[in-house]
């Protein structure tokens, strides 16, 4: 088997406890990444000391994580529908003007 072939593994720490992850070489990074972004909000949600229980608190932060991505992506279709309503305008504009 040749080195590339070889699965690789990665370990995160979540809430203290440590897990090995399979992950391709080249996303690696991305997973420690979001390793800390998930044990961050972890910290967080236990802190707060009312969600006792790894899993539970696994739980609270998925949803949050996950709320907060659909509020991004959200946001960011109402980005994209604007700017395409910009562009309609400007090129009714434009068509509007006279040629010069």
């Amino acid at each position: 088997m040749s080195d590339d072939a070889r699965p690789t593994t990665t370990e995160i720490t979540l809430l203290g406890r440590g897990y090995v992850i399979a992950c391709p070489p080249d996303e690696q990074d991305k997973l420690k990444r979001a390793a800390r972004y998930l044990d961050r909000a972890m910290h967080g949600i236990h802190a707060r000391g009312k969600v006792l229980g790894a899993e539970k608190i696994a739980v609270m932060a998925a949803l949050n994580i996950a709320h907060e991505l659909l509020e991004v992506l959200e946001e960011r279709k109402e980005g994209e529908a604007s700017l395409a309503r910009i562009g309609e305008r400007l090129e009714r504009a434009l068509a509007d003007a006279p040629a010069r």
